[in-house]
């Protein structure tokens, strides 16, 4: 990179690289859906644009598997999953930036070796990073924060932490893959990069670690389908707002 600023910590391999100025945001949910504001504009997440366009097949299979555990059951397992990959996040945000983090509690130890799978198997191919946590926004359109943008096996990527319960099939992360090349980009737009790559760094609680690369005509396709959903997203937010100017209003 060009007119890039680089800072090395001693005893440390990831260098952290101030090309890029990612500006602050504020998380708010609007009709109970996360939306940033960011320069005088309120833009709906990622996530809440992926939410709102799922298909009714994956609505139908995930309220299936809650009827069958059981509606307590299925938010207690959400819940856990939730607080294990913030868990899992900071460790790994604090290993990168070297300020440290402790969790002592049993969802913290657990979160801190899924960390250490992400270290030796995903961080180890991570040269250097722009930004950590970096606030991302296409503006009139979305926003939405992704985990790291660096240097992967020599190429720049953008790149994610998920946790998961367990393995995944690729079959089944569809929507992560939508967000990589949701937040590629909005970088590109942003900071007049070329970012054609994503990495999905995986580990489940048992601490088996996955590792998915989209990048070349497969980050194309994604671009594409991103493209769908935010048009699918903005032609229901229009009807809907329609239907709220039809309603009659209390006098």
């Amino acid at each position: 990179m060009d007119n890039c600023y680089e800072t090395t910590n001693k005893g440390k391999k990831m260098k952290h690289n101030n090309c890029y100025i990612y500006p602050p945001s504020i998380r708010e949910a609007i009709d109970g859906k996360r939306h940033y504001a960011i320069k005088q504009e309120k833009l709906p997440s990622v996530t809440a644009i992926l939410s709102a366009t799922q298909s009714e097949e994956k609505r139908d299979s995930l309220q299936a598997w809650r009827d069958r555990v059981g509606e307590a059951e299925a938010t207690r397992i959400m819940n856990e999953a939730a607080a294990r990959g913030t868990a899992m996040h900071k460790i790994l945000e604090r290993y990168i930036d070297e300020s440290g983090y402790l969790d002592l509690t049993q969802v913290g130890q657990q979160a801190h070796n899924m960390a250490i799978r992400v270290i030796e198997q995903g961080l180890s191919n991570v040269s250097e990073y722009y930004g950590l946590e970096c606030t991302l926004f296409y503006p009139g359109l979305y926003a939405g924060a992704t985990d790291l943008v660096g240097v992967h096996k020599g190429s720049d990527a953008i790149i994610d932490f998920k946790q998961t319960n367990k393995p995944k099939r690729e079959e089944w992360i569809g929507d992560y893959k939508l967000q990589l090349a949701a937040y590629a980009m909005a970088h590109n737009y942003m900071h007049k990069t070329q970012i054609t790559k994503g990495v999905i760094m995986m580990c489940s609680k048992d601490n088996y670690y996955q590792e998915f690369i989209v990048e070349g005509e497969e980050f194309k396709k994604y671009q594409h389908k991103w493209l769908g959903k935010i048009s699918q997203y903005y032609q229901q937010k229009e009807k809907k707002d329609e239907g709220r100017k039809d309603e009659p209003t209390n006098t």
